[in-house]
């Protein structure tokens, strides 16, 4: 019984890793998470001004994704358009995106909010991108961003 469970416990291991390798490469037309489309899409400026007046953004966002995690593509960092740049998640961890994603221009579909990022959390963003140590180690206070909780993503160009 106990070899059963085993051998149960490395199938079910095998096909969780096997299904992280499985992410399909960005390329033009390919969707993650829910999906979604170019119509309706704003540019990043436009949802922040919406966010910082009223709090929060609900709808589409087109945006060129600039950093993805590397560990398992948990989250990625579009650019704002000014130089800084916003972070996104997905939807209850739902899906995640590949690491060929950096450079592709995407339109996001979800909700976007303005966050206190704690330096703990920060330098764990840090350590999955691949920061150096000493980079890390100069994440010394909060910041307040605008992040985003993507539902779907569609890569267009």
């Amino acid at each position: 019984m106990k070899q059963l469970m085993f051998l149960f416990a490395a199938v079910c291991l095998s096909a969780a890793v096997q299904a992280q390798d499985a992410i399909q490469p960005a390329a033009k037309g390919v969707t993650y998470g829910e999906g979604t489309t170019k119509k309706g899409a704003v540019n990043v400026a436009k949802m922040e001004k919406t966010v910082l007046a009223g709090g929060s953004y609900t709808g589409k966002v087109t945006a060129t994704v600039t950093e993805v995690c590397l560990e398992k593509g948990c989250w990625m960092r579009v650019d704002k358009g000014n130089g800084e740049t916003m972070t996104v998640r997905f939807k209850d961890y739902g899906f995640f995106m590949p690491k060929d994603i950096v450079g592709k221009t995407v339109v996001l579909e979800g909700e976007a909010k303005q966050k206190e990022v704690s330096v703990q959390q920060q330098r764990h963003y840090a350590e999955d991108a691949g920061k150096s140590k000493e980079e890390i180690e100069k994440i010394n206070t909060p910041k307040k961003e605008t992040q985003f909780i993507a539902s779907g993503v569609l890569v267009i160009k």
